[in-house]
């Protein structure tokens, strides 16, 4: 199998999360820049390697016939938008995603300053979002998030594709969403509320039990089974993110890894629809979700020896083909986020 990238690490105390648009012609720049990105990911790392760098990168379904001949993942499909009777989940603009974590900003910054500049006029940026570690690995709202990650071999077994897609083996597929969250209404909440709405005490972190545990709890809509009533596995890599002032926004950066886009999928249709229908996640009374994208992330052997570049003119039969994906002038089309 061939080199995964990095997404597997220890929690880190910063990072930064870049969504970007390629634009008309940039392709070639594109593909040039994220051949060279294990090296300058490789080279800023090693001025503090006890700083855990990584950069990963993830690709859009639209952007991935841009960039690439032959065949593709075969999972690899866009976000869809998730309309449900309250709350809905927005699919926005996003051909790349680039995920920069290490115990240091600065190792991030330069790594994602030293990318786009690489990139240029080649790319617009959709979103950026720095993110930080808050105390003891706690989401903004108090609640530490990633409670149920999968470790060791498991992790590893529950975000690589296998032989059921051999041309892809070792990669994995992300999902990311952007929420602001409204903190007034949220801490008028009384302790015990905010408890019944993620599942989970706020204090000593210890999950509710089954028959205490709230239907429309976030953790209740969020445990996905197989046919043997396992639970299957993502590993989520969340992070705060916020302005400092009353009128700045925050929340949390949503990102989670998979083999495939299934689980995730489901889960968010739990959220946002409802398991059963209606009954949807008592957070989204909460937090805004305003950014949707879907990406795979290709090993880090096939990013510094990808295919050759798709032929212009079956690259236009292509694109004439198959359905539009959000091309962006910038914009994220919610109100003046951008």
């Amino acid at each position: 199998m061939s080199t995964p990238q990095s997404i597997i690490t220890r929690k880190t105390s910063s990072s930064v999360f870049l969504v970007l648009t390629i634009n008309d012609g940039g392709e070639g720049t594109v593909r040039d820049a994220l051949a060279e990105l294990p090296d300058l990911s490789s080279a800023v790392g090693s001025r503090a390697p006890e700083a855990a760098l990584a950069a990963i990168v993830g690709i859009g379904s639209a952007a991935w016939d841009r960039l690439y001949s032959g065949p593709r993942p075969r999972s690899l499909r866009p976000f869809t938008e998730l309309v449900g009777g309250k709350h809905t989940a927005p699919a926005t603009p996003g051909d790349l995603l680039i995920h920069i974590k290490a115990d240091r900003m600065d190792l991030c910054y330069e790594v994602g300053q030293r990318l786009t500049q690489r990139l240029g006029a080649a790319v617009t940026t959709v979103d950026e979002v720095h993110g930080f570690r808050y105390f003891d690995l706690r989401d903004l709202i108090g609640f530490v998030d990633g409670t149920e990650n999968p470790v060791g071999q498991d992790a590893v077994d529950a975000i690589t594709v296998g032989d059921e897609d051999p041309d892809f083996a070792g990669g994995s597929y992300v999902v990311i969403q952007r929420y602001v969250t409204d903190f007034a209404d949220w801490e008028a909440l009384s302790v015990e509320d905010q408890e019944k709405a993620i599942g989970r005490t706020k204090l000593e972190n210890i999950e509710m039990a089954d028959d205490v545990k709230p239907a429309n709890s976030h953790i209740a809509l969020n445990v996905i089974t197989d046919d043997d009533g396992n639970e299957i596995d993502i590993l989520r890599d969340n992070m705060p993110y916020g302005d400092i002032s009353g009128s700045g926004e925050k929340g949390t950066f949503y990102i989670a890894y998979s083999s495939g886009p299934d689980v995730s999928e489901q889960m968010l249709r739990n959220m946002f629809i409802g398991e059963p229908e209606g009954n949807y996640d008592r957070l989204l009374d909460f937090t805004t979700a305003v950014t949707g994208g879907q990406f795979f992330v290709p090993t880090s052997d096939f990013l510094s020896d990808p295919p050759e570049a798709p032929d212009p003119a079956e690259l236009g039969a292509t694109a004439a083909d198959s359905e539009p994906a959000p091309r962006s002038d910038g914009s994220l089309g919610i109100g003046s986020l951008r």
